[in-house]
């Protein structure tokens, strides 16, 4: 496989970095671009962010691969994926779950209402979607979710609570999961729903975590929605997920982050101060520095990898699983030899004056254990890897 990028994609890239050369002078840069900002870096949920994603949709950078019928450009998946790249080595705002999981799953699966209601203000970055599957007793088991939806006239009452729901503080749409048939097997019994989250009998409790990202307890209690936002058929709710978290996994874990990361780290143990000798003079951090270049190739690969996949019209399962197992874990590698090199030092927080580069390393140490959760945990990626790659038994 060529891993390569033909003259259109390279073009493509220098075209979208120099258009984030021209947003670093905008009065709000420092807001929008925040490579060292450990959590919620791709969310934009700030208005100066909000207001760089309406600037994307101007530039026709939202729904790249979307079909020219619904508003987009018919392009091939990988120029999202570039874009993503590059909005990423900056710590600019992803493209979002709207133009993702949200939109590319109406495309292929939504009402004509819902694909006239919601795919033009995704385009238009008018609309911000927050994506309603763990419950307490259904994390990593996401199909034994316990929401319910009980069929009313005209429509379904949801009763249940959602947990870690990231954008719930401030998206403006629930893309939601619930269970609608409950004599049906646990896979077959869900289905999805479209609902504002602004109703007064949804009450959302935000949370923080260990790494400073914010995520949200949501209480549902007599919600009622409309059949016209039923997504797709009813019971297949669970298809239109997977195929949802597959694309996820694909975009929203980018290898440039890991790339910028290490370069930092490198320049970072290489300086030296006061006529010390540099950290990265020592035998042993040489040694590991060596490995972890090496292991951030990989990651390049098996993110290229994916890539390769899509572009053949495959739904990359397999290879998002490796490499989204593969890459959190380095990301944590990387935290931990930061803090091991940098010593005392470095477990000073981002607010001590005195900290290394600003407390990034130890910011980084409490913030990538959340990676290894989202989009499904390291033990689904492993799951996926063992049952639909080494064909291994569910219970082994």
């Amino acid at each position: 496989m060529d891993f390569d990028f033909d003259a259109d994609q390279k073009a493509f890239i220098k075209e979208v970095r120099e258009f984030l050369e021209d947003v670093r002078q905008w009065p709000d840069a420092a807001d929008i671009m925040c490579p060292e900002r450990e959590s919620d870096s791709i969310l934009a949920d700030t208005p100066a962010r909000k207001r760089f994603n309406r600037e994307l949709a101007r530039r026709g950078y939202l729904g790249l691969s979307w079909p020219r019928e619904y508003g987009g450009q018919g392009r091939p998946g990988i120029y999202e994926y570039l874009l993503n790249e590059e909005l990423s080595r900056v710590g600019a705002p992803l493209i979002g779950k709207g133009v993702g999981c949200v939109g590319q799953t109406l495309i292929r699966h939504g009402s004509d209402k819902l694909k006239s209601e919601f795919l033009p203000r995704i385009l238009k970055a008018e609309i911000e979607f927050a994506l309603g599957y763990t419950e307490p007793h259904a994390g990593s088991d996401l199909a034994a979710l316990r929401l319910r939806a009980d069929r009313v006239e005209n429509g379904w009452m949801l009763n249940g609570q959602k947990m870690f729901t990231t954008s719930a503080h401030f998206a403006d749409w629930y893309w939601l999961a619930a269970r609608t048939d409950f004599d049906a097997p646990k896979h077959k019994g869900i289905s999805l729903f479209l609902l504002p989250m602004d109703q007064p009998r949804i009450t959302i409790h935000p949370i923080e975590t260990m790494g400073e990202h914010v995520t949200n307890q949501v209480f549902l209690d007599n919600v009622f929605v409309g059949d016209d936002y039923v997504v797709g058929e009813l019971n297949k709710g669970w298809l239109y997920i997977c195929e949802a978290l597959d694309y996820e996994r694909f975009t929203f874990y980018t290898f440039s982050p890991l790339e910028e990361k290490l370069k930092a780290l490198r320049a970072l143990l290489s300086a030296k101060a006061d006529d010390r000798r540099a950290i990265a003079d020592r035998p042993h951090v040489r040694r590991r520095l060596a490995r972890l270049t090496s292991e951030v190739e990989l990651s390049k690969m098996l993110q290229r990898r994916v890539v390769h996949a899509a572009s053949q019209n495959r739904v990359p399962t397999i290879e998002a699983a490796m490499c989204k197992l593969y890459s959190t874990s380095l990301h944590q590698r990387l935290a931990d030899f930061a803090l091991d090199s940098l010593g005392l030092d470095g477990l000073l927080h981002k607010g001590d004056p005195k900290a290394p580069a600003v407390g990034k390393w130890e910011w980084s140490y409490r913030a990538t254990a959340l990676d290894t959760i989202g989009a499904g945990s390291s033990e689904v990626q492993r799951n996926i890897i063992a049952r639909r790659h080494l064909d291994l038994p569910l219970r082994f």
